[in-house]
């Protein structure tokens, strides 16, 4: 972090900092085409609208999307095309209805970006053809947070089988480009905490959390990062699964990368603007400012890698195949 990022304002305890903003949201389309069909689901829609409003009176410049709901398989992708547009279908909820949009790309930051990662030693490359197919939750989340394509925007991939090392050399590539530009930057992780979806038809009326464990463990991830502690749960998101005794071990990718982005610290003022169910899934809607105090000072160190040079061994142990899958109840991953 340069000096400059260091100034504190003493004022309103804000800390400067290039990611102005930072946010954890759900992109399931319940949200954006029947938020009416039940009570949780329209509160989850009104704290969108705060998002919105937080975001129009920052000094944000551009608006950069993880989605878990866009995956890739060989390295990571970057949305460069200047003005996608397209109508969408979910795959999974399509009777809810189809989604028109046309969004506004920033071209020029997608390949700086993508200079950046390989500079670090991952694989990237940028998208720009008609036609492709924009993932669900960005499209939702834009189409809340950004009506209007007030801020240009840059959306990054998701990558199955990245492990914990690369995600956050690949949160620290963005980093790089937001330095090499100069650009303030709002950061949006598009994920659910519990991702286990009904396995039986429920109406919306009867919505609920899938379990009582999924239940616990979300209610354990908000209490964190309403108190700022954003590098926290990072550094435990593994542990939280492991004593949640799920079979198979998930990354928190959402996490590992926004923290890595933002510095790696709990230097942040947490909101928890809500939290509902949504056809089972745990849907929060947090925001982070860089704050001048630490929630708490770090009191986990794990592993910081700055370039990732080593084989991801998915075709390695039980034990390394469990903790690069995404195959879980808490994976954050896109539906």
């Amino acid at each position: 972090m340069s000096e400059d990022e260091k100034v504190q304002n003493t004022d309103n305890d804000v800390r400067q900092d290039l990611v102005v903003k930072g946010y954890v949201l759900p992109g399931l389309p319940h949200l954006l085409l029947t938020p009416e069909k039940n009570p949780g689901w329209q509160k989850l829609k009104r704290a969108f609208d705060k998002v919105r409003e937080d975001l129009e009176s920052s000094d944000a410049e551009i608006l950069i999307l993880y989605s878990t709901y866009w995956s890739s398989i060989i390295g990571h992708q970057i949305q460069a095309r200047p003005e996608p547009e397209w109508v969408h279908v979910d795959d999974q909820f399509h009777a809810l209805g189809s989604i028109p949009y046309k969004f506004k790309m920033d071209t020029a930051f997608a390949g700086v970006l993508k200079t950046a990662c390989e500079e670090r030693g991952l694989k990237a490359r940028t998208i720009d053809y008609h036609g492709f197919p924009i993932d669900t939750g960005s499209i939702v989340v834009l189409k809340l947070i950004n009506p209007g394509n007030r801020l240009p925007v840059v959306i990054v991939s998701s990558n199955i089988y990245s492990d914990r090392a690369e995600t956050i050399v690949y949160g620290k590539a963005v980093r790089d480009a937001l330095e090499k530009t100069g650009k303030k930057a709002a950061v949006v992780s598009i994920s659910s905490l519990s991702n286990r979806l009904h396995t039986e038809p429920v109406a919306p009326e009867d919505d609920h959390i899938h379990s009582k464990k999924d239940q616990e463990w979300n209610l354990k991830f908000l209490e964190f990062l309403g108190e700022g502690r954003l590098e926290d749960v990072s550094q435990l998101s593994r542990q939280f699964h492991r004593e949640a005794r799920i079979p198979k071990v998930t990354n928190f990718k959402p996490f590992w990368w926004l923290s890595a982005v933002m510095g790696q610290n709990n230097l942040y003022k947490g909101e928890v603007y809500e939290y509902q169910p949504v056809y089972g899934t745990g849907a929060a809607i947090v925001g982070l400012t860089p704050a001048a105090k630490a929630a708490r000072d770090l009191e986990f160190d794990e592993d910081d890698p700055d370039k990732y040079s080593g084989e991801r061994n998915v075709l390695g142990s039980n034990q390394d195949m469990n903790d690069n899958t995404s195959e879980s109840p808490f994976n954050g991953a896109g539906l």
